[in-house]
């Protein structure tokens, strides 16, 4: 396919499972105000830990078919299973194109861990994916990694269920046993689960350290626009528009809780 923008101010292209990913998009516009931006939820087929990886590269493939057509001139496939899953497939696929992708952060986690135990919260397709047996045969050497998939914790987010009694009694019942391996330090591996972050404080209390990859990949984004100079250069605030093809009546009010209350959700028909 061939990629198509006209200026600096075409739009970066992020995309999810769902409306995960606007936590790595609020790190791209504290760092890169003036960029205009396009967000794209696949909530109709959230989550994708639970789809095959066939299906994933599938609807990754027509995400960013979408995204390109809109003019986007860089995309971030704001999502550990799709990243696993779809990100070589889309490189391929769109070999002029700045691809961004999201892996969880163990190399980090095992740097600043001191008891030796790293905990990492992901979905299960991330976490059997072969990219993330890569990170731990990398970067894993010398740490024991405890894992855990969180199954139900992002449809807790998608429902906009951030602050209720089920979904703290969800992530207690996924922490508890990587307190109990003497865990210090725990990976956030779903671009979903920041959203919850407070409450997962709450309950590993402040000598446990959490870490997400958002601030890390929209750093690691605009590094890469400036080599390719493509950074926008206007000093206006940055426009962002939101898709999605969710069936849900609340979805505008949860990506409005997420985001801000000016959000207008554009309807994906796909």
């Amino acid at each position: 396919m061939q990629i198509k923008f006209h200026s600096l101010d075409a739009p970066i292209g992020v995309f999810d499972s769902g409306v995960g990913g606007l936590s790595v998009l609020k790190h791209i516009r504290e760092l890169m105000p003036h960029e205009n931006l396009i967000y794209l939820a696949d909530s109709k087929y959230a989550p994708y830990g639970n789809q095959t990886a066939e299906f994933i590269q599938a609807r990754s493939f027509k995400l960013a078919d979408f995204l390109i057509n809109q003019g986007a001139k860089a995309l971030v496939v704001a999502c550990n299973t799709a990243t696993a899953s779809a990100v070589a497939g889309l490189r391929e696929r769109y070999p002029d194109l700045l691809i961004i992708g999201m892996e969880p952060a163990v190399k980090p986690a095992v740097a600043a861990t001191k008891t030796g135990v790293v905990g990492v919260l992901a979905t299960s397709g991330t976490l059997k994916s072969a990219q993330f047996a890569a990170l731990l045969e990398h970067y894993g050497q010398g740490t024991e990694v405890v894992t855990q998939a969180c199954l139900g914790l992002v449809e807790c987010v998608e429902k906009g269920e951030l602050n209720n009694a089920s979904t703290l009694a969800l992530l207690k019942r996924y922490v508890e046993p990587l307190l109990e391996a003497k865990a210090d330090t725990i990976v956030l591996g779903c671009t979903h689960y920041p959203f919850v972050r407070a409450m997962i404080e709450s309950l590993v209390g402040p000598d446990v350290v959490l870490i997400d990859t958002g601030a890390a990949v929209a750093k690691h984004l605009r590094n890469r626009l400036q080599e390719k100079a493509l950074l926008n250069q206007s000093t206006n605030l940055g426009e962002a528009s939101f898709w999605s093809n969710s069936d849900a009546d609340e979805a505008q009010n949860v990506i409005r809780a997420l985001w801000g209350p000016d959000v207008e959700l554009k309807k994906l028909l796909a």
